[in-house]
């Protein structure tokens, strides 16, 4: 319950910051005779102040004990708090007895003094210790590059050269030394195996099941989003290598040359070497280098509304994912809604039982189409066609369809065409061979899979 209470203190703590400033400038104000029909406020100015000023002590003193604050930053706010409380108790008390001008004017000098320094270290505390000249700095305070260059990256050390500065950079103001939202530390290795108030935030060797991924990769609109959308964000290199350091053991004391490099990270680390930032950033292979604007919203609400998934594809780009499977209808209203959004399409998940060479129309114009999915649908030979322009086209799954090699060949000007899923088709195997030579880039899989039985698999003994 105390820490309850404890959590009331940013609404309490501007009561005597406000009330306590006003006070004292209509007693510095008073001085002068134009205004001295001030002087009848001020004491309730200054009873009201005092009062919120000793809540706002109390409510400070519960919260800096929740176990989210800690070190010499919250002792030094809270002892100026306590400070405050006891000049406006002085003041209030005093202030109708003392004559001296010069004395309140003292009092009333110290105790702005006072309640600036105590909101200056309030203010450290729930926005990080350089907030106030976070602006004036080039590097990583506004998105930049939070990883200064490594020259020679193979000897440097992946966490003390690369991870930790990220860290510090985007995580220590709510994570670090003074303030630990949901008890995580992130600026010691016994703090980061440790994790927070849910348990373990990083799992050495898996990544994608460490909170502290889960967290990152969030939408940024989620209240459990990290960094909070109104800080700086990890960009695309920046999570590519923390799950990178977390795949491979997250490892404190090993250098970059002890760690396998694939070619995905590769580019990353170059980058790194190189001191590049967010402008030189390598994007992710599958998402074109030009951005496209962002989707209407009113287009998107409707599509929600219709059953239809739409997701980012990535964090901070505008390209979409779609996935029609839920959805209640392919009527063509539907349909238009994709065509609102076919420059921001990117991957398209069409697997639904409505799907007809109809449905393909609207799509024919989604340039930027990578991945499309038709399995199980009722399209032919006839709906391929509506492909053949969509030459940016990596995947195309037509799983459960009743398209033949004739479809296929409709398909020849899809030189990007990476993969191509023909299981349960009407593609025969005689057939696989023209295709390959049609397609020689592309990677043909027609499932049907069969796997070995092992001598130590578990199998199921029964009784003769």
């Amino acid at each position: 319950m105390l820490e309850f209470f404890g959590r009331f203190h940013p609404v309490f703590v501007h009561l005597p910051i406000g009330i306590l400033l006003l006070a004292c400038i209509c007693i510095l104000l008073t001085f002068k005779a134009k205004f001295a029909g001030l002087k009848p406020a001020i004491p309730l100015m200054l009873l009201f102040g005092t009062l919120s000023a000793i809540i706002s002590c109390f409510t400070g003193y519960f919260l800096a004990h929740s176990g989210d604050y800690e070190g010499g930053l919250v002792s030094n706010h809270q002892w100026m708090g306590i400070n405050v409380a006891i000049l406006s108790v002085v003041l209030c008390i005093i202030y109708k007895k003392v004559k001296s001008k010069i004395a309140l004017g003292i009092m009333a000098t110290i105790l702005v003094v006072l309640i600036s320094i105590t909101g200056h270290l309030g203010g450290s505390l729930t926005h990080g210790s350089d907030y106030l000249t976070a602006p004036l700095k080039s590097d990583g305070a506004k998105g930049g590059a939070a990883i200064p260059a490594i020259p020679n990256l193979q000897e440097a050390f992946v966490y003390q050269n690369a991870i930790q500065p990220l860290l510090k950079s985007r995580c220590y103001s709510c994570h670090g030394s003074e303030k630990q939202k949901g008890k995580l530390r992130l600026d010691q290795e016994a703090y980061i195996l440790k994790g927070g108030e849910n348990g373990h935030t990083l799992i050495k060797g898996k990544a994608d099941e460490s909170e502290l991924i889960k967290r990152i990769l969030l939408p940024l609109n989620d209240e459990d989003h990290m960094a909070p959308k109104e800080k700086p964000q990890l960009s695309t290199n920046e999570i590519a290598l923390l799950k990178w350091w977390i795949d491979n053991g997250a490892d404190f004391k090993k250098k970059f040359k002890d760690l396998p490099q694939t070619a995905k990270i590769k580019p990353v680390l170059a980058s790194l070497e190189n001191g590049e930032n967010n402008a030189g950033e390598i994007k992710n292979s599958g998402i074109p280098a030009e951005e496209v604007s962002a989707a209407d919203d009113k287009t998107l609400k409707k599509l929600a509304d219709a059953s239809v998934i739409i997701v980012p594809v990535a964090q901070n780009t505008n390209y979409l994912s779609a996935n029609f499977v839920n959805a209640q209808s392919m009527s063509k209203d539907v349909l238009n809604l994709i065509k609102s959004i076919e420059k921001q399409l990117l991957w398209l998940k069409l697997e639904n039982s409505k799907v007809n060479d109809q449905t393909l129309t609207a799509i024919k114009g989604c340039k930027n189409l990578s991945r499309l999915s038709l399995n199980n649908t009722a399209i032919t030979d006839t709906g391929l066609a509506q492909l053949k322009e969509l030459d940016q086209l990596q995947s195309l799954s037509l799983v459960g369809t009743k398209v033949t090699l004739k479809g296929i060949n409709q398909l020849k000007k899809l030189k990007n065409l990476k993969f191509l899923y023909l299981y349960q088709t009407n593609v025969t195997k005689n057939d696989l061979a023209a295709i390959k030579k049609l397609l020689p880039k592309t990677s043909l899989d027609t499932g049907n899979y069969k796997v070995p039985v092992l001598v130590q698999d578990t199998t199921v003994v029964k009784a003769p």
